[in-house]
């Protein structure tokens, strides 16, 4: 079987799925994992024919698209603020959102090149936002926590494999007395979906990516900003700041959470969307 037989076969079997331009990304992309084949190179090799353990593999791809797992984690790794991640099932595929996230605290902070900078991100997941810090603010200090053992495996690979340095603690969060240490910046994006939202969520969301890291109760949506901002007015240092990743239909209520807490100038900032979806708070006027 040639590569353009297979072209042809993933164009029929995802037709319905995915649209024709995403089932010739995800053929080229799967090509380019498994052969080291740039697009070009790809293209100029369709009538080349593929070994029979070459096109099973390239087929139980296909028939892992057909169920609608998402290439991401077909493919074991994904690209965040510039930087190869490896991704699991135990893991949140990162998102564009969170990239701007990343890049309000990196701009913020990329001429404070002071060593004494301590940064923590809570709830690194794979850890895509601490790693990306430490990659553009590499004279900082570095810390990252999670509850699950798992997505800390998965972040302590990515953040050897992009040559940086980070601290690492499995902690749940929810029952912490306090931070490991003091910081100058704590970054979050917790779960923040409501149950009652899933229904707008997409099948390849619903179906792999883990839910305790996405929803949360309907009744108590703002659980894990209330926890972290308790813990954070003891912990965040003189001038200190806390960023969050947000609910787009909860920015109001959690403004006025951070305000009881203690929080006395917010900044509400829209993605590239328009949206509500992320929060700068600090305990100094």
């Amino acid at each position: 079987m040639t590569l353009q037989e297979i072209k042809k076969n993933f164009q029929e079997e995802l037709k319905g799925i995915f649209s024709s331009e995403e089932i010739d990304m995800f053929f080229f992309m799967i090509v380019q994992k498994e052969f080291g084949f740039s697009k070009s190179k790809t293209l100029a090799s369709l009538k080349e024919e593929v070994s029979m353990g070459e096109s099973i593999m390239i087929h139980g791809c296909l028939n892992r698209l057909k169920k609608s797992e998402p290439i991401q984690y077909i493919l074991e790794e994904t690209e965040f603020y510039g930087l190869p991640f490896k991704v699991s099932p135990y893991v949140l595929i990162p998102r564009p959102e969170t990239e701007e996230l990343v890049d309000w605290v990196v701009q913020e902070y990329k001429n404070h090149k002071s060593e004494s900078l301590e940064l923590l991100d809570i709830g690194t997941g794979s850890g895509c936002i601490a790693v990306s810090l430490a990659k553009k603010l590499h004279w900082a200090n570095i810390s990252a926590l999670d509850v699950s053992k798992k997505a800390l495996g998965v972040a302590e690979e990515n953040a050897q494999h992009n040559q940086v340095e980070i601290d690492f603690f499995e902690r749940d969060i929810l029952q912490a007395d306090s931070l490991p240490k003091s910081y100058d910046v704590i970054i979050s994006n917790p779960p923040y979906v409501r149950e009652s939202e899933k229904k707008a969520m997409q099948k390849n969301v619903l179906n792999y990516e883990p839910h305790t890291a996405l929803y949360v109760d309907d009744e108590d949506p703002l659980r894990y900003y209330q926890k972290i901002a308790h813990l954070a007015k003891k912990q965040l240092t003189s001038g200190g700041a806390l960023y969050f990743e947000i609910n787009e239909y909860l920015s109001e209520e959690l403004i006025e959470l951070l305000q009881n807490e203690g929080f006395k100038r917010c900044i509400l900032k829209q993605d590239l969307f328009g949206k509500d979806r992320m929060l700068k708070c600090s305990l100094d006027e």
